[in-house]
């Protein structure tokens, strides 16, 4: 029974983040339907307690926008701070997707991949954007120290 609880956990957190609403800007004035916005979400890292990754992103409006239609640009930054004492939820991949939305009704995401750095002892993380045929190259990259004496528990 313990094994059994034991994978429900690891399943269940091995499903990437939700991300709340921080903030936005509006980047162009549309005059139907909502304007061209940056937002700014937070999500916090399913299996790194005390990490949060903040991430901003061009949001497409007008009609298409407002209908869920429209492609965001690839274009995202992200940056992610230990915010409470760092606590592993039992080991963690060298490298997996905490975050993912889309950023098109059908073929685009926008993704954020944590990396373990073991020699430097730091969480690195990614934000990219990928489609069906043809992913961007633009990217944004942060990384979070673990503190000395702290080893990250790797699979």
């Amino acid at each position: 029974m313990k094994n059994v609880s034991s994978a429900f956990l690891a399943a269940l957190f091995a499903i990437p983040a939700c991300a709340e609403q921080v903030g936005e800007v509006d980047t162009a004035f549309k005059l139907v339907g909502p304007d061209h916005k940056i937002v700014v979400e937070v999500f916090d890292d399913p299996r790194v307690n005390g990490v949060s990754c903040f991430l901003s992103r061009a949001r497409t409006g007008g009609i298409k926008g407002a209908l869920g239609l429209a492609e965001d640009k690839a274009e995202a930054s992200v940056a992610c701070r230990q915010v409470g004492d760092i606590a592993f939820v039992g080991s963690v991949p060298k490298q997996e997707e905490v975050f993912t939305e889309r950023a098109s009704i059908l073929f685009k995401r926008v993704r954020v991949v944590r990396m373990v750095d073991p020699r430097r002892n730091a969480l690195v993380y990614l934000v990219y954007s990928d489609r069906l045929i043809e992913g961007s190259p633009q990217n944004s990259i942060t990384a979070v120290p673990v503190p000395v004496g702290q080893k990250i528990p790797l699979k």
